[in-house]
């Protein structure tokens, strides 16, 4: 088990704020992934291929030309909200 400070050490490095229930069970879960991985760790990969390899010949490419792209009042005519030619959208972040 990942003890009690190690997993309030990470979330304050994460920015996040965890209850003494969360840092109980993530302390329990860090612990079974670390086991996981440790577990992984132990399986021969010397012969395996990479999954992500790919063949660039064999990928087929379009070709990359330039478009006529849409007028702003062509992009703004479906927006439920517009102001001064912009896009107007609800506030994510806070004014502070």
């Amino acid at each position: 088990m990942i003890d009690k400070e190690t997993v309030i050490k990470v979330a304050q490095l994460s920015k996040l704020k965890l209850t003494e229930e969360e840092v109980e069970l993530f302390s329990k879960q860090l612990a079974d992934i670390l086991g996981f991985i440790e577990k992984l760790e132990e399986l021969d990969t010397e012969n395996i291929l990479p999954f992500y390899e790919i063949n660039q010949q064999e990928a087929p490419m379009r070709d990359d030309t330039p478009q006529e792209g849409l007028s702003n009042e062509e992009a703004l005519s479906n927006a439920p909200q517009s102001e001064r030619g912009f896009f107007v959208v609800p506030r994510v972040v806070s004014a502070e």
